[in-house]
């Protein structure tokens, strides 16, 4: 079976489609009877390991992403490769080379929908856009022979919107990379606090959707006996006193590092369609605390941390509080339980295969959410 992935969104300090990404071509590469090839945005023509770069323009302050304009260069290195399934990554042109090369491949297309579109442009042109972006989705992903979603509330999104054959499919995280045993008993001291100081982390893109002015009121909230590291790109530069800020992209050793050696991961985020952070939080070894929204009810149960309500500082400081009562060390060992049970990439990958037999015939269909 010959699967090719197809995507934009895939950059060096992308997030959570490359990870899934990487994840899936590294595991199907080795599996016998499967070929897999990934076909990602580049400066020029070329391929190594059965990824393929297209060539496609930077986007400016883009932070490596670029932006495909022309269909035919995808569509016409589909042709060559003839895969027998085609899964699309994103919503935009590739998407569409991917529809157009199933018309003359005669194979089936799956769409993962791996951002909630009319969010993230509402957003950021304001929510006059929406409707016509919800069009825009129900028209796109009602072409997919099956679209996964990585989440239930995404899934009931699509639904909602009108489209059909819609599959939730979690994705998972690295459980060699985001360990516990990734602790470094110095960081405490390199951040020139005391051994006994309750040691929290965010780690992600500071952007506007991740909510940090929350974080930073909790902080405030909390006081000096607890401390907040934000890793991550774009981070604010007037923080507490007991926050610190790496405002870098880290690579994923570093961060599993960093999150193996705190007591817990924050998170304000209220739009999250899965939350990749989450489930790294939980393979070091740490519990969460979280709001109660978007995907995040999904995945953050009691045992592995607590929810409290979105863009609520006291009570996401009434949460913290609440997390070390209840012992940050018992949850942390029940969250990394909670993980090597459901979301091993093996795991992952196993349940995608069962999708793309499904789509090629080769087994009776699963029951779709829609």
């Amino acid at each position: 079976m010959h699967i090719a992935d197809i995507t934009m969104f895939y950059a060096p300090a992308s997030g959570g489609v490359r990870t899934y990404l990487d994840a899936k071509h590294r595991r199907l590469s080795i599996k016998p009877g499967t070929r897999h090839s990934l076909l990602i945005p580049g400066a020029h023509f070329s391929e190594h390991d059965g990824v393929y770069t297209v060539p496609a323009p930077a986007l400016p302050f883009g932070k490596g992403y670029r932006f495909p304009l022309r269909l035919a260069p995808w569509r016409n290195v589909l042709h060559d490769l003839q895969p027998e399934l085609i899964e699309v990554g994103d919503p935009y042109l590739t998407a569409w080379a991917a529809l157009d090369a199933r018309r003359q491949l005669d194979v089936p297309v799956i769409g993962f929908y791996h951002s909630d579109l009319p969010l993230l442009v509402g957003n950021r042109m304001g929510h006059w856009v929406t409707p016509n972006i919800e069009a825009y989705v129900t028209r796109l992903y009602g072409n997919f022979d099956r679209v996964l979603a990585p989440s239930q509330v995404m899934a009931d999104k699509l639904s909602g919107l009108g489209v059909r054959n819609v599959f939730v499919q979690p994705l998972g995280v690295d459980l060699q990379t985001f360990h516990p045993n990734a602790r470094d008993p110095q960081l405490r001291a390199e951040l020139g606090i005391a051994e006994e100081t309750r040691l929290l982390i965010f780690a992600g893109r500071g952007s506007k959707e991740k909510n940090l002015p929350v974080l930073l009121k909790c902080m405030q909230r909390l006081g000096p006996r607890y401390h907040l590291l934000l890793v991550g790109s774009s981070m604010p530069t007037a923080v507490p006193d007991n926050v610190s800020v790496i405002d870098e992209f880290c690579p994923a050793p570093r961060v599993a590092q960093l999150m193996a050696s705190a007591d817990a991961l924050l998170h304000a985020g209220d739009q999250e369609t899965f939350g990749l952070v989450i489930l790294e939080a939980m393979a070091c070894g740490i519990p969460v605390v979280a709001v109660a929204a978007g995907a995040f009810e999904e995945i953050v149960t009691e045992s592995c941390g607590l929810l409290c309500a979105p863009n609520n500082p006291q009570a996401m400081a009434n949460a913290v509080r609440e997390l070390f009562n209840r012992g940050c060390t018992r949850l942390g060992a029940q969250a990394r339980q909670h993980v090597e049970t459901h979301y091993a990439w093996d795991t992952v990958v196993d349940s995608l295969l069962g999708h793309y037999h499904a789509v090629l015939g080769h087994t009776l269909p699963r029951v779709a959410n829609a």
